[in-house]
């Protein structure tokens, strides 16, 4: 157990607590703990990096992490019907077949998955389009123009995901293609 790997619990442990805010609509204290929660992230990459701290564990976990918390942005702001259910489903099920074909990688040619830089992209991008839904949306300012904007961030961020997952694809198919 290193620092790194704590901050990666630490963010575990947000993920709860932020979701209960954010289905409350105690929008600002979500937004912080949803910004914190990207900080520990920011945080133990570089501190692994700079230290090569870097751990199976959390190669694993750190991304799990950014998953855990933005499905759990996503779910809620799907039931609060903010974000349209499509983009939920996709999303889940692009991580549902990264989680497969990770599985799959590790166990073909012993492997473990980390992120990319597109994957790094998409976390930024739908973490930056998770925040300005919330903030948009709790300002309470429900005209067209607001919701426009939320469907444009929200628009990049699938973009980004399917872009990533079909990186991520391409990668696949070249780990597994090796004998």
């Amino acid at each position: 157990m290193n620092i790194p790997n704590i901050l990666t619990i630490i963010r575990f442990l947000l993920v709860p607590v932020f979701g209960h805010f954010l289905y409350n609509g105690e929008y600002i204290i979500a937004i912080v703990i949803f910004i914190s929660a990207c900080i520990t992230d920011v945080l133990d990459g570089v501190i692994a990096r700079k230290f090569n701290l870097i751990t199976s564990f959390g190669k694993l976990a750190d991304p799990l992490a950014d998953k855990f918390l933005q499905l759990t942005a996503l779910t809620i702001l799907t039931m609060q019907k903010i974000i349209p259910l499509p983009v939920l489903i996709i999303v889940l099920a692009k991580e549902i077949f990264m989680i497969a074909g990770s599985i799959l990688i590790y166990k073909k040619v012993n492997f473990v998955v980390q992120a990319n830089w597109y994957g790094k992209m998409t976390t930024v991008i739908f973490s930056f389009a998770i925040v300005m839904t919330i903030i948009l949306y709790s300002s309470r300012i429900a005209d067209s123009y607001t919701s426009l904007i939320i469907n444009i961030f929200v628009f990049i961020a699938v973009f980004s995901t399917l872009f990533s997952f079909f990186m991520y694809s391409m990668e696949f198919r070249k780990l597994t293609n090796k004998k």
